[in-house]
């Protein structure tokens, strides 16, 4: 028996309410590109809306002008989806709290997630988002994903209880000895800089 091997997320489909709530929350809000449309090829009353998140894997709604929005939130129950993360810059992550005050949506502001800065959000649906930074750019040809990794073992074999700044800095530095040559033969921590005389 062999698995089912994926390589990433292909879209993600939700249901909305009409179509211009959708249109409204994903490109007003979210700044995402509407990118293409048609009927929803199961349900023909219902339409098919399709956004770019940014890098190119879409978001899907179904949509359908009979249905209203309702922003209760959405059950947390076992097989329910609790939130859908989506990556801001830094510069983009400083002005997220502020923008959505600026609109009346509550959110939890920042939340230090440890390797990430998050901020929480509900659409006018009832579904919680999240819009997270990384603290962290891994090394050239490294993932996050796999900085993240090697940060878990330290975190582990330290006995931590959640992964820091220090867990990261670790794993990038031991990545960049991995990946990047160098002309030395000893790549050991050095101190450059002369002793002060003590009296």
């Amino acid at each position: 028996m062999q698995k089912i091997q994926t390589q990433g997320v292909h879209h993600i489909t939700l249901i909305g309410a009409d179509r211009q709530t959708s249109i409204d929350f994903w490109e007003g809000v979210l700044g995402m590109p509407f990118v293409f449309e048609q009927p929803n090829l199961d349900v023909p009353a219902e339409n098919h809306l399709y956004f770019d998140p940014g890098d190119g894997i879409l978001v899907t709604i179904f949509t359908n002008e009979n249905r209203q929005p309702d922003p209760t939130p959405n059950p947390e129950g076992i097989g329910n989806l609790h939130h859908i993360a989506f990556n801001v810059s830094r510069a983009t992550y400083t002005q997220v709290k502020k923008r959505l005050d600026e609109r009346g949506i509550p959110n939890s502001g920042e939340v230090d997630r440890g390797f990430m800065y998050s901020i929480y959000f509900r659409d006018p649906l009832g579904q919680l988002y999240e819009l997270a930074n990384y603290k962290f750019d891994p090394p050239p040809g490294v993932t996050h994903a796999e900085v993240m990794h090697l940060a878990h073992q330290l975190r582990t074999e330290r006995d931590d209880y959640n992964i820091t700044d220090e867990h990261l800095a670790d794993a990038i530095e031991i990545f960049v000895q991995r990946t990047a040559s160098s002309l030395s033969s000893d790549r050991a921590p050095k101190n450059p800089y002369p002793q002060k005389n003590r009296a």
